[in-house]
């Protein structure tokens, strides 16, 4: 289950996004970290529904009396990132943070769920 699970995090990330992420497991608990950085935190939107999860925040460049950039790399505005999960999971008890930059999410499997298999990026 864990390289099903490997597997799929490389086959659907969405590097262009500027919403990366890393998934692990730690015993009974799916952790995703999803790189936000300079996102506004009171923008950040977190949706558990028919097994998926969506992320969604706001970052905005800031405003500076500089000129206006010739090439900008760092992307402003809605990052969205959905994120497939596979099992049942207990999104009730979803516990999330953000932290320098970095959304953490911890999601316990729901007891008895065979497998406990986690997220299906």
């Amino acid at each position: 289950m864990l390289t099903t699970l490997t597997a799929r995090v490389l086959e659907g990330s969405d590097r262009g996004s500027g919403a990366r992420l890393d998934a692990y497991r730690v015993d009974g608990t799916f952790h995703i970290d999803i790189a936000l950085p300079g996102a506004d935190t009171a923008s950040i939107d977190i949706t558990a529904d028919a097994g998926a999860l969506t992320v969604r925040a706001a970052r905005r460049r800031p405003e500076s009396e500089t000129p206006p950039a010739v090439v900008a790399e760092d992307s402003a505005g809605t990052l969205v990132r959905e994120v497939p999960l596979a099992g049942s999971f207990d999104t009730d008890r979803l516990d999330a943070r953000y932290d320098d930059g970095v959304l953490i999410l911890s999601i316990p499997a729901l007891e008895g769920t065979p497998g406990r298999t986690g997220p299906a990026v």
